[in-house]
């Protein structure tokens, strides 16, 4: 592929050529929905994982945290890929590229193995901080009750039944640490058995339990052998039951409402069927 069919802006090419000179693009690995543009480049260096996207991506500035703050021990523990150069005008980031296959869609998906070492990263990535946050969760209701007025598909019905709920919500202070926002196979790659991580766009101080939202919902509830896998790598269930349910239903809004927005039906599916088990939990 050519710079000029990468979808890279000629600032953000000229970027690419001066931190790597010599570089070409191997494949685009960009998933579509955003346009972030995630592109495998080789140079003199070394085989590298360039992102760049347009001014008004969020992903992008909470990435660019994760990486400068907080997945260095990761980077030492050869968890993840260290960031090498970064344009913040250009909104390019230059990351070390991991060897390997992404676990989606393959053996590894379901792999006990896995999913244990996935608990055993996460865990060591949630302990390098805890803040307790006196307005985390007023925020986080008020942001899903928000989403409830924009475009989406959820039912008359159910919307009436989520914003009551989420109205007679009882904030309390609660404990945020580090956490990915998308831990799930899709984020990881393994290469000899050994599991890595990538993608901290969703990057944010939360509680820990949110990063076990997507696989709760994804795998363990037809596959509880992987959650018992997972928690024994975790050290610990951070899990709170009531809590969790309504940490559950916040993510349901925000899944189905963003997955109809970036034109996902699958992801939106998705979205629905977590908000109708959400929603049982009530």
């Amino acid at each position: 592929m050519r710079w000029g069919d990468s979808g890279l802006d000629a600032a953000q090419v000229a970027f690419v050529e001066r931190v790597l000179p010599g570089s070409v693009v191997v494949t685009d690995d960009s998933w579509g929905l955003l346009d972030t543009r995630v592109l495998h480049v080789r140079s003199s260096h070394g085989d590298h994982t360039v992102k760049a996207c347009g001014p008004d991506n969020t992903h992008f500035p909470r990435e660019l945290l994760a990486h400068r703050s907080w997945t260095g021990e990761l980077v030492r523990h050869g968890d993840t890929a260290p960031l090498t150069h970064a344009d913040v005008e250009a909104r390019v980031l230059v990351i070390d590229r991991i060897p390997g296959r992404l676990a989606l869609g393959t053996d590894d998906e379901t792999s006990s193995d896995l999913h244990r070492q996935a608990g055993r990263i996460l865990r060591r990535f949630h302990d390098q901080t805890a803040i307790t946050d006196p307005d985390h969760l007023a925020v986080e209701t008020a942001k899903a009750l928000r989403l409830l007025d924009a475009p989406h598909r959820i039912d008359p019905a159910t919307v009436r039944r989520v914003r009551s709920l989420l109205r007679s919500a009882e904030p309390h202070p609660v404990t945020v640490v580090p956490t990915h926002g998308d831990w799930h196979p899709r984020n990881w790659i393994v290469h000899e058995d050994r599991l890595h991580v990538i993608d901290f766009g969703r990057f944010a101080l939360r509680p820990a339990a949110t990063d076990l939202t997507r696989l709760a919902v994804l795998y363990w509830e037809r596959k509880p052998r992987l959650e018992q896998a997972f928690i024994e790598g975790y050290g610990d269930d951070p899990r709170e039951a009531d809590d969790w349910r309504w940490l559950q239903l916040r993510e349901a809004v925000g899944t189905a409402v963003w997955a109809f927005a970036v034109g996902d039906p699958a992801f939106e599916a998705q979205g629905q069927r977590m908000l109708r088990a959400a929603l049982s939990a009530f």
